[in-house]
């Protein structure tokens, strides 16, 4: 018996929305994810979207003028939207359209067998070796963060650094006050968000500009989902996703 695909649409805390596809557990691999993605691009709010891609990789949606980022995992397809920013070039990096998502399987034991390959030496002593969630945020924080910059090129060990690991939030904007003790969506917010920088140097400088990223986490189901995001980038209103 076949299994269905679920589509689920909803806004975070941080001001972003995002769109996740599940479910269809008899498809495998490539297979999977192009009806995956099928179905995201059905669930437009208006019409049929298509998915491009800048010469840099970061994708796109044709006709649409808001920064997109697209994860995919074992069982998940995550899209991160920003609102439309007419006044920025989307190919070409800028804070005001900074955002990266990136999703694992909470359950992903291999990426301790690597964590010396992507964290630095001062983040190895951040995260706990044996604490697999741990690492699987901090693999996520790495890569949405690599999304977020738009530069591919860049070392994810050394000029990605996590200054401040980001705490499993909520999924969406209502929840459980009794899950999260915080007085307000603010206070959690300033409560659960990592903080990171990244290092970007033009081919042939040596010097280097600072990027500042948050970072945000929230468990889907059997996965990790993390976003990040320039505190300067657009953003909707909690509402209004």
């Amino acid at each position: 018996m076949e299994t269905e695909f679920i589509y689920w649409r909803h806004p975070s805390l941080p001001g972003i929305k995002v769109e996740e596809v599940s479910g269809g557990e008899d498809r495998q691999g490539n297979v999977w994810l192009e009806m995956a993605r099928q179905i995201y691009c059905e669930n437009g709010k208006d019409t049929y979207r298509e998915i491009g891609h800048f010469h840099n990789g970061a994708p796109f949606l044709y006709g649409e003028q808001g920064r997109i980022s697209v994860a995919h995992c074992r069982g998940l397809l995550a899209v991160a939207t920003l609102p439309p920013t007419p006044e920025v070039e989307l190919g070409v990096f800028s804070e005001r359209t900074a955002l990266g998502i990136d999703a694992e399987r909470a359950d992903r034991t291999q990426v301790l067998n690597v964590r010396d390959k992507f964290l630095s030496e001062t983040e190895l002593r951040m995260v706990a070796d044996e604490d697999t969630v741990a690492n699987i945020i901090a693999w996520t924080s790495k890569e949405a963060a690599l999304k977020a910059v738009m530069n591919p090129s860049i070392d994810w060990r050394e000029d990605i650094r996590i200054l401040r690991m980001p705490r499993i939030g909520p999924a969406v904007v209502m929840y459980d006050p009794a899950e999260f003790h915080a007085a307000s969506k603010d206070e959690l917010l300033e409560m659960v968000t990592g903080r990171a920088e990244v290092a970007l140097r033009a081919e042939g400088d040596a010097s280097a500009a600072v990027v500042e990223l948050l970072l945000y986490s929230y468990r889907s189901d059997d996965h990790i989902v993390t976003l990040a995001y320039s505190p300067k980038c657009a953003k909707f209103g909690r509402n209004s996703q």
